[in-house]
């Protein structure tokens, strides 16, 4: 097909109907790919059959590494088959961590674009069908190609590798803090305004994440050792979301060095924006004594991505040298 594959894997964006007997009650995911592109007339104008495949209706909290790394792999034979690109529609609970995924793994010029909901169709004025629109003809577009996985949600085309979803309510909830979008869906026309650069992708196989325990800790005031010793004792891994430019309690650098020592410890900052630094701050904890210690420096990725990328790194059996280079490149 010379198109765009749309695959459906639920969320508000699907929502209808109530889990109750009566109106008002908690809205369950009911809406099919054939609902949904129903509800969008203006699709027709695209200029590009659109082909639906409806995967499982499962809320975003329950998406896996697995499953989307074989709905990768569904939207690669697409594009074997001839589509020109790719959207998914799924909920926005944890859009911002699966296109970071899918980010890393996908290997094609074709676009792969993601979108959702914020208000379910039940509500007035719903914004998954002009999310949908704006996210087909992104996948359509000349100017996509190249981009890898994009957010595009709010009229607002965003890379991946930036995105996060800053509110829990607001349609305007998806945001870059430290890029902004790089480009933006106009009176029907995709515009895009910056191209960064695409990172190498991962190899795509099948993702045997299973057995790959990454344990995220964010710092809070007053925190102990204890208790994150206890957090990691199955974990192959360790993201730390630290304080401000990558800092922690004093307390718990030398549990830090001691646990780099026998696996990969990512240091990310908790504020949601900015990068760690490297050697501004010297005193113990901080980004510069917890370097020295052994840990990872995320860079510019949260702790979330950091987590995603980590685990990804770790299930494909990268030592400690390989986790340090793809984190200098993705971070």
């Amino acid at each position: 097909m010379a198109g765009v594959a749309m695959f459906t894997l639920g969320g508000t964006i699907a929502m209808a109907g109530s889990r109750g007997d009566g109106a008002g009650g908690p809205v369950v995911a009911r809406l099919s790919g054939a609902d949904l592109t129903a509800a969008v007339p203006a699709l027709g104008d695209v200029g590009v059959p659109l082909e639906v495949h409806d995967i499982e209706a499962v809320g975003s909290a329950n998406l896996t590494f697995a499953r989307i790394g074989a709905l990768v792999e569904s939207a690669s034979q697409a594009v074997a088959a001839g589509a020109i690109g790719v959207v998914v529609t799924q909920g926005t609970d944890t859009l911002e961590e699966t296109a970071f995924l899918v980010d890393l793994l996908w290997a094609h010029a074709e676009p792969f674009v993601l979108t959702g909901a914020m208000r379910n169709p039940t509500l007035a004025g719903p914004d998954g069908p002009a999310n949908l629109l704006a996210a087909v003809r992104t996948a359509a577009s000349p100017a996509a190609r190249g981009l890898g996985a994009l957010a595009v949600v709010n009229d607002e085309i965003h890379a991946a590798r930036w995105v996060r979803k800053t509110h829990s309510t607001s349609t305007a909830t998806f945001a870059s803090p430290n890029a902004g979008p790089i480009g933006h869906v106009i009176e029907g026309r995709v515009r895009v305004l910056t191209t960064p650069a695409r990172h190498r992708p991962l190899p795509l196989g099948e993702l045997t994440v299973e057995q790959i325990r990454v344990a995220l800790h964010t710092v809070t005031l007053d925190d102990d050792a204890d208790g994150l010793a206890a957090q990691v004792e199955t974990a192959q891994g360790l993201v730390v979301a630290g304080f401000g430019v990558g800092h922690v309690p004093a307390a718990l650098a030398d549990l830090l060095g001691t646990l780099a020592a026998r696996m990969p410890v990512v240091l990310a900052s908790r504020t949601g924006s900015g990068s760690v630094l490297r050697h501004t701050y010297g005193s113990i904890g901080s980004e510069t004594d917890l370097l020295r210690r052994g840990l990872i420096s995320a860079g510019l990725l949260d702790p979330y991505k950091a987590r995603v990328l980590l685990r990804v790194l770790l299930a494909r059996g990268a030592d400690r040298e390989a986790v340090v280079a793809a984190f200098e490149e993705h971070g």
